[in-house]
């Protein structure tokens, strides 16, 4: 078949590479003049920064993508185990490092910062987040995912329902298992991994926690922007034809059936498949002309859903001083937690007293000076625009970024008087440089235990049409899509097999 993707993210690249391994003809058209989305790891200077995603979890998702699409990833680079996983550190001057791969470690690590009982309130939880990952693996992650009366064919289904407990909040659960303050703010912040409030996130989501011990923390050597190369270098060789500087206007349809693209030159593409990584809610409300009917669901949902936080991000580069140095990441969390909840749901705000989250890894290829240590600093934030924070006032954005330099310094971290470069990136930058609506990062939050559902689906209502990435099921972050990529390559198989004969 002849399928036109549109849009160089992970999402749409991994798609693109296994349906072309497949002998279809694939044309890929994004438009900007480069690939992998909001994966991108940018030369500031002579420092190099992880701007998007700064770490990968479940890498086997993308080794199979390669295993697939014909040589393996670790041939391609080098995948290093990031331990710690995390220093967490918190207002009260306590800390905890996470081990990475091991639960008995991370485990002595909570135990000599805060006692056996809160040792124990951890392993429960995790037990307990074992459980949810084994029922939800399968239909809510790895598969298409239909209404949620498909899953009541499950012969298991009462006893998946008291395991995932839809109708309780991450925040809940938290009651449930965790009396300890400082590990319910660790467990919060597994709400911001999909951009959710974890007052309204569901419980489900503390398989994060489970997945990031179970299957590690890995960077890749250069920056986790080197697997965006590898992938796009992969969708090349298995011929994937990519058309950068190529605005796509409009999907084209008719009677109901995607028929091609328009250009914003006015050139018609036909095809007979359309793979849409574009934003599911910029899709549907200005690709697509027409088809109220058979879109009136899907517009709603979207409509309905909270956008997902924004980042504001600080890039840094930081002269060594002869001290050790930082851990690959750092969370500085504050004394009020909820408060930057508030601030970017109810009164969409910028955080006065964020949590702040340092990415220093310690690679010599991500730096042109050895004196000198990459920081990327990311601070969660309201979307821009209508319903949002206005992120386009340069002097308030600098004094902002100067201002989370300081209580990095009020928290022991020098940091000032080492600074070799300075940048600051808004949610409107990202919404200008990825499309991105409003800069949210992962599209729609998972507030609400209906958010999955309300997410736009893999098989659109427009037939021969696909939704894949972070805004599409099941949802945001460098595995996720990927997975996203696998499903609808298999969906358009499944497709295409169930097609009557030519013959």
């Amino acid at each position: 078949m002849k399928i036109v993707v549109v849009g160089a993210g992970m999402g749409g690249m991994t798609a693109a590479g296994r349906l072309a391994r497949s002998g279809h003809d694939v044309s890929l058209y994004e438009a900007s003049d480069t690939y992998g989305g909001k994966l991108r790891t940018e030369w500031i200077g002579k420092s190099a920064f992880d701007t998007g995603p700064s770490l990968l979890t479940l890498p086997a998702v993308y080794k199979d993508f390669f295993i697939r699409t014909g040589k393996p990833l670790g041939l391609l680079c080098e995948i290093t185990p990031v331990d710690p996983s995390f220093d967490y550190r918190f207002s009260d001057g306590t800390s905890v490092k996470f081990a990475n791969l091991s639960r008995f470690n991370t485990l002595n690590a909570i135990r000599s910062s805060y006692g056996d009982e809160v040792a124990s309130q951890w392993d429960a939880l995790l037990r307990r987040a074992e459980k949810m990952w084994d029922v939800s693996r399968e239909p809510f992650v790895e598969s298409e995912l239909g209404s949620p009366l498909s899953l009541l064919k499950r012969t298991s289904i009462l006893k998946d329902i008291f395991t995932i407990t839809p109708w309780k909040s991450l925040r809940k659960l938290a009651d449930d298992f965790l009396p300890d303050q400082h590990l319910r703010f660790i467990l919060d912040r597994y709400a911001t991994y999909s951009g959710s409030d974890p007052r309204k996130a569901p419980a489900v989501l503390a398989t994060i926690a489970f997945v990031e011990e179970s299957f590690g923390a890995w960077h890749i050597k250069g920056g986790l922007g080197t697997l965006a190369t590898l992938v796009h270098q992969r969708c090349v060789d298995v011929g994937v034809n990519f058309y950068f500087n190529s605005h796509v206007a409009e999907i084209t349809t008719n009677k109901g059936r995607a028929t091609g693209i328009r250009l914003s030159d006015g050139s018609i593409i036909d095809a007979d498949v359309i793979v849409t990584n574009v934003d599911a809610a910029v899709t549907y409300n200005k690709l697509i002309q027409g088809n109220k009917s058979k879109l009136k669901k899907v517009r709603k949902n979207l409509s309905q859903a909270d956008p997902s936080i924004a980042g504001f991000t600080v890039l840094v580069g930081v002269r060594k001083d002869g001290s050790a140095p930082l851990s690959h990441h750092t969370v500085l969390f504050p004394e009020n937690y909820d408060a930057e909840f508030d601030a970017i749901f109810s009164s969409k705000t910028p955080v006065e007293k964020p949590t702040i989250y340092i990415c220093a890894p310690i690679d010599d290829a991500m730096t042109k000076d050895e004196t000198l240590e990459s920081w990327s600093i990311l601070i969660n934030a309201p979307h821009h625009g209508v319903n949002g924070f206005d992120w386009s006032n340069e002097n308030f954005n600098r004094t902002y970024a100067n201002s989370i330099i300081d209580q990095i310094e009020e928290r022991g971290i020098a940091i000032r008087a080492r600074l070799e470069s300075f940048t600051f990136r808004t949610p409107a930058d990202l919404e200008a440089s990825v499309g991105a609506p409003g800069g949210s990062i992962y599209g729609t939050s998972s507030n609400g235990s209906r958010a999955a559902f309300m997410r736009a689906k893999n098989r659109s209502p427009i037939k021969n049409l696909y939704c894949v990435g972070g805004s599409a099921h099941p949802g945001g972050g460098l595995p996720l899509v990927g997975l996203s990529g696998e499903i609808v390559a298999n969906a358009i198989g499944d497709a295409r097999n169930a097609q009557p004969s030519r013959n």
